[in-house]
């Protein structure tokens, strides 16, 4: 993961989980690059590889970072 500096992509998709405090939006970056946002800070973006957020993304299927 890193910060993203590059040009920002053209297409972002919003979570279907967005909520009235704010949603988080991912957009392809190319093919080796996920990029991520909050819509409260659409300036501020991350940068994932794509295996990095394959195994992110699985792990949020499993419910790894679910709260008790």
């Amino acid at each position: 993961m890193s910060l993203f500096h590059g040009t920002p992509p053209a297409r972002w998709r919003r979570s279907s989980r967005c909520a009235s405090n704010g949603c988080v939006e991912v957009a392809r970056v190319d093919d080796e690059a996920i990029s991520v946002r909050d819509t409260e800070d659409i300036a501020t973006r991350l940068a994932f590889r794509l295996d990095e957020w394959r195994r992110f993304t699985e792990h949020i299927r499993a419910g790894r970072f679910d709260r008790p």
